[in-house]
C-alpha cells in the first residue's frame, strides 16, 4: 500500500493517510480482506506520529472502510468509499487565509467527498495545465483563477469544464458571460474602497496615506485602483511604493500594507524611533491573522471573511446551489490607526 505524505503541504497528515488509502482503492490496488500495514510499520516508514496514524485508522474503520482484528491486525473491509463526489480544488497560492477556506471547506463538505487540492501560484500556464490534465477526473471544481491573468485567457480554460460544475473562489470572470459558473468572491476595488471609507475617520489624523503595494507580488491590482478611488474622492495626499524601504517612516503618514513582511518592518522601525502606533503612524493591513489582534497591541484590518468563504463555497456544492455571492468584507479597527 502507497502513502503519499506532502511535508509542506496544509492538509493534515492523517487527512493525506486517509485520501492515500482512498485512492488505492479506487484504483483498485486494494482488496477485500486484504491486510494493510499496522500503525508502527506507517508510523515509521513515514516518520509520523503513531497518534497521527491511529487517527486516520480511526475514521477509516468508522467509515467501513477498514477493520481491526485483535492481535492479528488491519485489513480493507469494504472498497466502497462512498466518494460520489469528486472535488478538484486548485488554489492560487499557500497562505494563512487560504488554509483557512480550505479547512473550512473540508469540514463543510464533509466526509464522503474526495478532495484533491492542486497549486498553480499564480502562474498561468500552470493553472491551464492542471485543469487540461484533470477535467475529466472530477464532478466538481473549485478554483481560484490566478489574479493578474487576463479575464480572457482565463475563460478559456474554465470553458473546457462542463456547465454547472464550476465554482469560482475569490475573482468572478465579467467579460464572459457565456461561462456557465457559481462563485463566492471578492470585489477587490469596491472592497477596499468601501473598508477604508468606512475608517475615514480614523485615517483624517494622517496627512499622508502611504500603500506598500509589491508590484511583482501575488495580489489583485484592483486593490490599488481602490485605494486610489478613495484618496482622491476625500482629496488623501497618497503615494504608492514597493516596499517600506522606498517610503521613510516618519510621524504624519498612515501605511496601507498588503505583506506582513512589510507590516513587521513598519513596527520594528517604530519601535526604534519611538513613534507611538495608532498616534504617530498609523497602519491599516491587508487580510485578517489571528496574529494582527496582538501584535503591537492590535492591528487595524480590512479583510474578507475567509473562513465563510469556504463554508459558503461546500455548502453551494451540497446544497446544487447555482449562484454569486459578494463574500463579506469589512474593517476591524484596533490599535494601529
Amino acid at each position: 500500500m502507497r502513502i503519499s505524505i506532502d511535508n509542506v503541504s496544509f492538509i493534515p497528515k492523517y487527512r493525506q493517510i486517509i485520501n492515500s488509502v482512498i485512492k488505492e482503492l479506487e484504483e483498485g490496488n486494494l482488496e477485500v480482506g486484504q491486510q494493510i500495514p499496522s500503525i508502527n510499520e506507517i508510523s515509521e516508514r513515514y516518520y509520523l506520529s503513531r497518534d497521527t496514524v491511529e487517527k486516520a485508522y480511526t475514521e477509516l474503520k468508522s467509515r467501513g472502510i477498514v477493520s481491526s482484528v485483535k492481535g492479528k491486525g488491519y485489513y480493507i473491509q469494504s472498497t466502497e468509499t462512498g466518494n460520489n463526489l469528486r472535488i478538484f480544488l486548485c488554489f492560487n497560492k499557500i497562505s494563512t487565509y487560504k488554509k483557512t477556506v480550505y479547512n473550512a471547506f473540508i469540514k463543510t463538505i464533509g466526509e464522503n467527498a474526495k478532495v484533491d487540492l492542486f497549486i498553480h501560484h499564480n502562474n498561468f500556464t500552470l493553472f491551464k495545465n492542471h485543469v487540461k490534465e484533470h477535467v475529466k477526473d472530477y464532478n466538481y471544481f473549485v478554483i481560484i483563477p490566478p489574479l493578474n491573468a487576463s479575464n480572457q485567457d482565463i475563460a478559456r480554460v474554465l470553458y473546457k469544464i462542463p456547465a454547472g460544475r464550476l465554482l469560482l473562489l475569490d475573482k468572478e470572470i465579467h467579460e464572459s458571460p457565456s461561462l456557465e459558473y457559481s462563485s463566492v468572491y471578492q470585489d477587490f476595488r469596491q472592497d477596499i474602497y468601501q473598508a477604508m471609507h468606512s475608517g475615514a475617520d480614523l485615517l483624517e489624523k494622517y496627512h499622508e496615506l502611504i500603500m506598500v503595494f509589491p508590484s511583482q507580488g501575488d495580489y489583485s491590482k484592483d486593490v490599488v485602483v481602490g485605494f486610489k478611488s478613495f484618496c482622491n474622492e476625500h482629496h488623501r495626499l497618497n503615494r504608492i511604493v514597493d516596499t517600506v524601504e522606498d517610503e521613510l517612516v516618519v510621524k504624519g503618514k498612515a501605511f496601507i500594507v498588503v505583506e506582513e513582511e512589510d507590516l513587521v518592518k513598519i513596527i520594528k522601525t517604530c519601535q526604534a524611533q519611538d513613534l507611538v502606533l495608532g498616534l504617530d503612524v498609523g497602519i491599516l493591513s491587508y487580510n485578517d491573522t489571528p496574529m494582527k489582534e496582538i501584535l503591537a497591541n492590535g492591528i487595524t484590518v480590512m479583510s474578507t471573511d475567509f473562513e465563510k468563504m469556504g463554508t459558503t463555497a461546500a455548502q453551494f456544492i451540497l446544497d446544487k446551489t447555482v449562484s454569486n455571492f459578494h463574500n463579506p468584507f469589512h474593517l476591524i479597527r484596533r490599535q494601529s490607526l
